[in-house]
């Protein structure tokens, strides 16, 4: 069967489809178990594989899978460019990784389904390898490379919060900036979450469904009363931020809309950033303050403490102190001249 994946969307029970059976129906499963965002960057992997690979599900080999990341991983603006974040040319890894994920659990649900004509996974685990005197092992197909996310310094903060023209503006990027809370979670708050006594909000739809309870500045709860009392449009909607003006007014406010405030602010203040770096930036700065790697992991909201660690290599001041400390134990001279 040959076919031309097209992303189409349903607007009746918000499914997307890709014109295959066996992928459509893969679709139709992630969307029972996953938010949308997970099902629309599901379904756009799917689409750009296939795409590529133009072949029948049941008739793609390893070769093939081999042959898309070679393609993925082509310097796509000219030879020697790169970027300067990781110097890679091409597409990132992690995004070609993400990629195959999709992809191997699309082939995982057509083995499991078992109709399909497909005895294993064409997506490869990895490359097995072996050292002398060593046992076989398997590496990574693509070697992720592990750089730290950007962090806001406090002048581009302060550049960023001088030119915000709205209470509710105001209150989204106190939300990420001195509560760590992720731009779907921002968006998906609704006034029941908020518990101003505490000063604490509740996240009923964390990362992969996951609740929970965080505290956040009175700053936050200040200018979300301004919000609540000055701007928010009489609605029947209990979703706490919504559009304020034209023909949306009083709906809640969507990711792209939340975009359109963002592009705004960058355009304005000269600073470019993004919403998971107000985010990372507040957890980073708690890390600074002292404040325990499990209470960080406990605020941002991560299941593994290893996806929290990354914020002891952000506090400069931590490595600094740490440092400084076993330099004494070893007593050798530190900066300071202090033994």
């Amino acid at each position: 069967m040959q076919w031309d994946p097209c992303l189409v969307r349903s607007s009746e029970d918000a499914g997307v489809s890709l014109g295959h059976p066996d992928v459509d129906d893969y679709l139709r499963f992630v969307a029972t178990r996953a938010r949308r965002n997970t099902l629309l960057a599901t379904a756009f992997d799917l689409k750009v594989f296939f795409a590529v690979v133009a072949k029948d599900p049941n008739a793609v080999t390893r070769r093939d899978v081999l042959a898309f990341i070679e393609a993925q991983r082509a310097p796509r603006r000219g030879p020697g460019v790169v970027r300067l974040e990781d110097g890679e040319a091409g597409l990132s890894a992690r995004t070609v990784k993400r990629r195959l994920t999709s992809v191997s659990g699309l082939f995982e649900y057509l083995i499991v389904r078992g109709d399909a004509g497909i005895a294993q996974n064409p997506v490869p685990r990895g490359l097995s390898t072996r050292r002398a005197g060593t046992r076989t092992r398997t590496v990574p197909l693509l070697r992720t490379p592990r750089t730290l996310p950007r962090v806001l310094s406090p002048s581009d903060v302060d550049a960023v919060t001088a030119v915000l023209r709205t209470h509710r503006d105001t209150a989204m990027i106190e939300a990420m900036l001195l509560g760590a809370l992720r731009r779907s979670e921002v968006l998906g708050l609704t006034l029941d979450d908020i518990r101003v006594g505490e000063k604490r909000v509740f996240i009923a739809d964390g990362k992969g469904g996951h609740q929970r309870i965080v505290p956040v500045s009175e700053r936050f709860f200040q200018t979300l009363a301004r919000y609540l009392d000055e701007e928010r449009p009489d609605t029947d909607t209990n979703r706490v931020f919504l559009v304020l003006k034209g023909p949306r007014r009083g709906k809640p406010l969507s990711a792209a809309g939340l975009e359109e405030i963002i592009r705004g602010l960058r355009r304005r203040s000269g600073v470019a950033f993004t919403c998971h770096q107000l985010r990372h930036t507040c957890l980073t700065r708690l890390r600074e303050a002292g404040m325990a790697l499990e209470a960080v992991q406990a605020q941002a909201g991560h299941r593994s403490i290893e996806s929290t660690r990354i914020y002891l290599h952000l506090a400069s001041g931590w490595l600094d102190e740490e440092y400084r400390r076993a330099l004494t134990a070893l007593d050798i001279p530190t900066a300071e001249g202090t033994r």
